[in-house]
């Protein structure tokens, strides 16, 4: 077995549609990036690169890749997946960590679980995902950005 650990951030910005755990979530804001800068998604995929030792998300997926501008990081999920299967790995587990001041994201999180699952072809009682807050510290808590965190578990 073989633990990763991922983290990513992107700031909030107008005109951009929000995206988290490949879930659209109604909000005034979205992420700036150049793929669909979904954090939790982006955050899952560095634990899983960490875990099969396969370096990380801009290794893989490059920014300022034609080939990536506005992709749904569900689809850059499945391609790592792929690459962790070929190394010999399968996924165990991912837990993944979401922190946002706002909007409230409790409503989203099952239809996130059942996305990550399917896109990483496990089954849903093998992802987790939370949510929280910084109760209004730092860039998060200001609402400047959104934050995710993620543990991977592989085993062959």
């Amino acid at each position: 077995m073989r633990v990763g650990i991922g983290y990513d951030s992107h700031p909030l910005v107008s005109g951009r549609r929000l995206v988290l755990g490949g879930v659209d979530i109604p909000y005034d804001k979205g992420l700036s990036g150049w793929s669909d800068a979904d954090v939790a998604t982006h955050a899952i995929i560095d634990a899983l690169c960490g875990a099969a030792g396969l370096g990380d998300i801009g290794t893989l997926f490059p920014s300022q890749e034609a080939q990536y501008k506005d992709i749904s990081s569900l689809i850059l999920l499945r391609k790592t997946a792929d690459l962790v299967e070929a190394k010999g790995f399968a996924v165990a587990n991912i837990d993944v960590t979401i922190v946002a001041e706002s909007p409230k994201l409790s409503p989203f999180i099952h239809e996130m679980r059942m996305g990550i699952a399917q896109a990483l072809d496990v089954e849903i009682a093998q992802v987790t995902v939370k949510a929280t807050t910084t109760d209004g510290l730092g860039f998060i808590g200001r609402e400047e950005g959104i934050a995710a965190q993620a543990v991977a578990l592989v085993q062959t």
